[in-house]
């Protein structure tokens, strides 16, 4: 009986799996995402420039506001949730425990 369960749940995981691209489509581009894209081009823009900035020439409180300026560019960057391959697969493993 449990094997049953478990090739069923495997049956839909996989036909579920099949299926997801067909309804995925691209989505029209908003004035939001690309105000995003050009805020990301400028950020990359302004950190590409201090990366190339002879920092040899700046006084120590200048070096600590640039220091503090790509952090907060860095956080600003950084949107999204990502997951790994490890987070999936434990993810997948729990639903199956607490499905059986």
């Amino acid at each position: 009986m449990k094997l049953m369960k478990i090739t069923y749940l495997l049956f839909i995981a996989l036909s579920l799996a099949a299926v997801t691209p067909v309804y995925a489509a691209e989505a029209p581009v908003t004035k939001t995402e690309t105000a995003k894209e050009v805020r990301a081009e400028q950020i990359e823009s302004r950190l590409i420039e201090i990366r190339n900035l002879a920092k040899t020439n700046l006084t120590a409180h200048e070096k600590k506001e640039l220091r503090k300026e790509v952090k907060s560019l860095k956080k600003e960057g950084n949107h999204g949730i990502y997951l790994s391959i490890g987070a999936i697969i434990i993810i997948i493993i729990l639903l199956l425990i607490l499905l059986l």
